[in-house]
């Protein structure tokens, strides 16, 4: 059964940094592009980044760039998403999703999404 797992997500003071990861299991991620979204309380769910499966560009919103990076390990199906200088505008839940993608761009819809995992910024 294809599923995505997203783990990392706490509490953390703002300035602090955050490790996300976003793993596959069930399919290979190999062909895969994917995507991090989040959703604030109240707030309708925002796309922050894309890494695509070709040529691996990572394509990122204005809100979080010099911020946050992302890296891929297809040999662990893995995707991170480092997260830095946090601020409490950063609270919400994070989720990854996975799709088929055939080109070196964002897809408008995706195959596959993971539950998501909560991160607070809080002092």
């Amino acid at each position: 059964q294809a599923q995505l797992v997203e783990s990392g997500g706490g509490l953390v003071q703002p300035g602090g940094s955050l490790r996300l990861s976003c793993v596959a299991s069930g399919f290979s991620l190999d062909d895969y592009t994917i995507g991090w979204f989040r959703q604030a309380p109240g707030k309708e769910r925002e796309g922050i980044a894309c890494i695509t499966s070709v040529d691996e560009r990572t394509f990122v919103t204005d809100s979080v760039k010099g911020r946050f990076t992302f890296s891929r390990d297809n040999a662990k199906n893995t995707v991170d998403m480092h997260m830095n200088s946090l601020e409490p505008e950063d609270t919400a839940v994070y989720m990854c999703a996975a799709a088929l993608s055939p080109g070196p761009w964002c897809p408008d819809e995706y195959d596959y999404w993971g539950q998501g995992t909560q991160v607070t910024v809080s002092s």
